[in-house]
């Protein structure tokens, strides 16, 4: 079998399976996230924390209440690597130095998850199990709680009321995050992913040595890594160790739980807005855009250009050999079309070409499909805009799901999706052109060089995590400056998404006219298309020109 073909089976069982769970798992949010039922354990949770779950929010109290408990957990997650070496299970690691504490700290609270050490080297097993993984769950119930608030914006009328940060965290934590990532472990256990307590263990080499091999609760960790597009490995290597990721249908599993959720929730939109034909218009743009980058990222690699590439059948530099070119290809154009960041083989060693695209799957803001939740409501941010440019064309004042789109909402989108390449174009230009940080920062010159500090900061301000390996983030400066990139570039865009989302549910609905843009159709769903395309086109072409293209002709 030819790697071409064993590349288009793996997908085409990949797709299956993302088909077979689309509209139970999609159908299945949608009835969580709008329920109206407690249940006993989430009562008294809401007890202890003096929180009345049948009283919605307006945007503004949701907003405070979200930025509040990230706030908690950034100074918990903080203190935790602080004091580690005092803590049970540490495995005799040490204390996390301050600016490493405030990187990783903030890294996993904005489900950003990346990472400046080996874990295996840096993190004891109750931090990685107490404190890496619960935020693991709680950033991504994050991203699920702002989605749905979002889609509230547009369901409700005559209302300043958007729901309860507090219902919406515990309900996607407890009901969807939860069940899902123990079945996960459950599958991953079985295919040999190790879960133990055991700590370090000594094994025999076979040349006579002694070799330490760090274990612990890894099936746990793996499964809500990738299933909430976190994708903090618990080893350096990431998926790439045999530990975390032992054969090749442990991979695609993996690559099945990094695209579940959000390529659910397009279902889940179109069930709660009433119209599934608005999902599956949603759905169209975001697995064409994924399919376009899994096509462009395998060809790259299994028809790389040189002598030593053909000769060996495909770019095998930097793959996991146990995968292959192609099952690695596809990992990392869905890690980076997901708001992922796990990987099973080194992106800064793909070909220029391959590299390019992870790079610029980042840059269109993550949206094809994007991570649990951010993906979703990135793609509805960026239909409004879609919807405004239309009616620009044919002179009529947008509307999108019967909620007029005026000066307020585009003001809100455009500072929306203007804030990501901001944040990435200046810290990257920063690093480049001071002399001493580039110097501390890079292994490479040129223009893969570029590429490296494009990719670490287009990871961290886009909430990926992934790097490319030759980029040095261990710095006092990188890490304070990635973590303000990961910050801003996590919650800003949460706020302005709140903001539209308060001011969509004030408005009374419009009927539909014969004027009114059809946004269920194909023709919206290639204007949704090309509006991504264009947006990050016109924005990053300049700097992709210098890196990964200039790479590509050289």
């Amino acid at each position: 079998m030819s790697a071409t073909t064993a590349a288009v089976l793996q997908i085409g069982l990949l797709v299956a399976l993302l088909a077979a769970v689309h509209v139970p798992l999609g159908d299945y949010m949608a009835r969580v996230l709008e329920g109206r039922t407690h249940s006993r354990v989430e009562r008294i949770v809401y007890r202890l924390g003096g929180i009345d779950p049948d009283a919605d929010q307006r945007w503004g109290v949701y907003a405070r209440s979200l930025l509040a408990f990230s706030l908690v957990s950034v100074l918990a997650l903080y203190l935790f690597q602080r004091v580690q070496a005092h803590l049970p299970l540490s495995l005799g690691m040490a204390d996390v130095n301050p600016a490493g504490a405030w990187n990783t700290a903030v890294s996993f609270v904005t489900n950003t998850n990346w990472q400046w050490y080996s874990g295996e080297a840096v993190m004891g097993q109750l931090v990685q199990m107490a404190g890496l993984a619960v935020q693991n769950f709680t950033s991504a119930a994050v991203g699920l709680a702002v989605a749905v608030a979002l889609v509230r914006g547009f369901t409700r009328s005559r209302t300043d009321r958007i729901g309860s940060f507090w219902v919406d965290l515990v309900r996607a934590t407890g009901r969807i995050l939860l069940p899902l990532a123990f079945v996960a472990a459950i599958v991953l256990l079985v295919g040999g992913v190790v879960q133990n307590f055991t700590g370090v263990q000594d094994v025999t080499t076979l040349t006579g040595g002694t070799q330490h091999l760090v274990t612990g609760p890894l099936a746990s960790q793996e499964a809500i890594k990738d299933l909430g597009t976190n994708g903090g490995g618990y080893f350096n290597a990431n998926s790439a160790h045999p530990f975390e990721n032992p054969t090749a249908w442990t991979n695609l599993v993996e690559i099945f739980l990094l695209l579940a959720i959000p390529f659910s929730l397009p279902r889940t939109f179109g069930t709660l807005v009433r119209d599934r034909r608005q999902g599956v218009a949603i759905l169209s743009v975001m697995g064409g855009l994924w399919a376009a980058a899994v096509a462009a990222t395998t060809w790259a690699e299994l028809h790389a250009a040189g002598a030593v590439p053909q000769l060996a059948g495909a770019a095998m530099e930097g793959k996991e050999v146990r995968f292959g070119p192609a099952a690695s290809a596809l990992f990392a154009a869905s890690t980076t079309s997901t708001s992922t960041g796990s990987v099973n083989s080194f992106h800064d060693s793909f070909t220029a070409l391959g590299g390019g695209v992870t790079l610029l799957n980042i840059v269109l803001g993550e949206v094809s499909p994007g991570g649990v939740g951010t993906g979703l409501y990135g793609m509805l941010v960026i239909a409004v805009l879609a919807v405004f440019l239309a009616g620009l064309m044919v002179g009529r004042t947008p509307e999108y799901l019967g909620k007029k789109i005026g000066r307020r909402e585009v003001t809100l989108v455009a500072l929306s999706i203007l804030t990501m390449p901001a944040l990435v174009l200046v810290g990257a230009a920063i690093t480049a052109g001071v002399p001493s940080l580039r110097d501390a920062s890079l292994l490479n010159t040129g223009p893969h060089g570029l590429s490296e500090i494009l990719y670490a900061y287009a990871s961290a301000v886009n909430n990926n995590g992934s790097a490319f390996a030759g980029f040095g983030a261990a710095t006092t400066y990188q890490n304070t400056a990635l973590g303000l990139g990961m910050l801003f570039g996590r919650f800003v865009p949460i706020v302005l998404t709140l903001a539209l989302a308060g001011s969509l549910a004030t408005q009374q609905p419009v009927p539909a006219g014969a004027g009114t843009l059809p946004t269920h159709t194909p023709v919206f769903a290639g204007l949704l298309t090309g509006v991504v395309l264009i947006v990050a086109g016109l924005t990053f072409f300049p700097a992709l020109a210098l890196a990964p293209l200039a790479e590509a002709l050289s």
